[in-house]
């Protein structure tokens, strides 16, 4: 067995206890320990993608325990995409809370980030459900306290509504897991795709029960209306790397979506027939139509981003939705698109919070404002999908993935409205927090709060957060430029999702191997040594 396929799952488990037990008290070697596994990470999830990208499936069987009986993590091209794209983004916005100070504003801020970065990284590598349900909820319970770090009435009046949220979502995730397991009498994904598919339909009602309890599961994790009421206030008022690393957990409600509506419940299956196409694909358009009124209407500038998220996400699922190979392609590169920018647009939002407060309203003139109005430029029309950066070519895949739809008029006219709406949204707020404020009077400017100047003060003298708000807007202009390459592998991965035969086959070969096969030449040979002098003589 690959023993690299466990590592990025590992790592972070030892390293978390570690600076909780050893470092508490001492924020510099916290870093450099944080840091330094972060960077760990990349370099892992880089070979895991390299040894991925021919299409090869690897498994790792937990104790040498085979499929279905044991717990088993599976490498291919999918999970490994979405390992690389956590690791680095995690590294970017690490440099963030590093280099603002964040993770001094409250206790164990770098133990609960990668314990959150193992739950995430495990649900993308596990290949059984109940395993999903478990990093799930270590990636939860990390957040909850990521949530209110460095606390405030309204961080934890919101971090409560997280938490209740995600917790109704987690017990119904039991109900589905146990509704499956009673009908099925397995929960790993590669044997559930045998067993589902060989179900006769007369007894198909109960894992239709359970198919549309996961749905709604999964629709919650990735904020899909009506399900994402818990999002704008959680993500506006968290700590900013808090939402910038949020942007990549609305994924992993999106790739179990993925997973495991190819893998189990996948087109081919006539007991689920129709299922996620009947209600997701309207789902999504609406959760488009509310984020980029959000968007316009926000005036706060976390709600602003917040709603922006939304309006990402809602996208990506209307692809997902679509459930044909090439939407399923242009919806991985928007994975990776949608990401980033989200992540750069909670972070410049930040910046500007620190700076002259979180209302969208001329103010006097930030520090650093103009390198600043540069990077909420970029990162804006990056997310509304305007030229000539990867939000366009990630809508423009979309949209010709939906031609043959149906409901293709309404997939064109929802996402080129909302993009229009997003685009007025974004230049009012930019024009209000950048342009008017170059108009106010000098007493104005003057008359500002000490603690503020003092804190603008600090951040002029710290380049890491441009360094991870630009390093995020770099990997957007490198997906731009190396569309041709990336889309071909989310081709490649698209096509694999929707001919799942090699992940069954490869993560089942073992299903029938012996726990213990000895050699009938050994066994004689152990019979004969028996016969002979006892073991104290021979020893003697």
């Amino acid at each position: 067995m690959n023993h690299l396929l466990i590592a990025p799952i590992v790592l972070p488990a030892l390293v978390a206890p570690f600076i909780i037990m050893t470092l508490r008290y001492h924020i510099d070697l916290q870093r450099i320990f944080s840091l330094t596994t972060n960077v760990l990470l990349v370099a892992i999830a880089m070979a895991l993608a390299v040894q991925a990208a021919d299409g090869t499936v690897q498994v790792y069987e937990l104790g040498d325990w085979q499929a279905p009986f044991g717990i088993v993590l599976v490498l291919d091209r999918l999970s490994a995409m979405m390992v690389l794209l956590t690791t680095v983004l995690a590294l970017a916005v690490n440099l963030y809370a590093i280099g603002s100070k964040w993770d001094e504003r409250g206790a164990n801020f770098h133990a609960l980030y990668l314990f959150q970065l193992m739950g995430i990284i495990g649900a993308f590598l596990t290949g059984d459900a109940f395993n999903l349900f478990v990093f799930f909820e270590v990636l939860l319970i990390a957040s909850y306290g990521l949530m209110i770090h460095g606390g405030g009435a309204r961080r934890f009046q919101a971090g409560v509504q997280y938490v209740v949220f995600n917790l109704l979502g987690s017990t119904l995730f039991l109900f589905a897991l146990g509704t499956i397991y009673g009908v099925t009498g397995t929960l790993n994904l590669a044997d559930l795709a045998q067993r589902v598919a060989e179900l006769p339909a007369e007894d198909s009602a109960l894992i239709r029960v359970g198919a549309v309890m996961l749905l709604l599961v999964f629709a919650i994790k990735a904020s899909l209306l009506p399900l994402h009421f818990w999002l704008p206030a959680s993500y506006a008022n968290a700590p900013a790397p808090v939402a910038a690393l949020f942007a990549i957990m609305t994924k992993v409600g999106a790739y179990a979506i993925l997973r495991v509506y190819t893998l189990v419940f996948g087109p081919d299956v006539a007991v689920v027939d129709g299922l996620v196409e009947s209600w997701l694909l309207p789902a999504a358009l609406l959760t488009i139509a509310i984020g980029a009124i959000g968007v316009l209407g926000s005036k706060e500038i976390g709600k602003l981003m917040s709603f922006g998220a939304i309006t990402s996400v809602g996208t990506l699922l209307t692809a997902i939705a679509l459930f044909t190979p090439e939407a399923t392609s242009a919806a991985l590169y928007y994975t990776v698109h949608s990401t980033l920018a989200a992540a750069a647009l909670f972070l410049v939002a930040d910046m500007v919070r620190e700076r002259q407060g979180g209302d969208i309203a001329p103010k006097p003139v930030m520090a650093q404002s103009g390198l600043i109005s540069v990077l909420f430029f970029v990162a804006a029309i990056a997310t509304a999908g305007m030229p000539p950066l990867s939000g366009f070519l990630g809508k423009l895949l979309i949209l010709d993935a939906a031609r043959d739809n149906t409901l293709a008029v309404w997939v064109w006219g929802v996402i080129l409205v909302s993009s229009l709406v997003t685009i007025m949204g974004f230049a009012r707020a930019g024009t209000l927090i950048f342009w008017k404020s170059h108009g106010l009077p000098s007493e104005q400017a003057a008359g500002e709060d000490a603690s503020e100047s003092a804190m603008t003060s600090t951040e002029r003298t710290s380049a890491l957060p441009f360094v991870a708000c630009f390093s995020l807007l770099a990997g957007l202009v490198a997906l731009t430029l190396f569309a041709g390459p990336v889309t071909r592998y989310t081709t490649a991965t698209a096509a694999d999702l929707f001919a799942p035969e090699a992940y069954i086959e490869t993560v089942l070969a073992n299903r029938d191997r012996p726990v213990v096969e000895p050699d009938a030449d050994s066994t004689e040979k152990a019979k004969d040594d028996g016969a002979g002098a006892p073991k104290s003589e021979e020893s003697n």
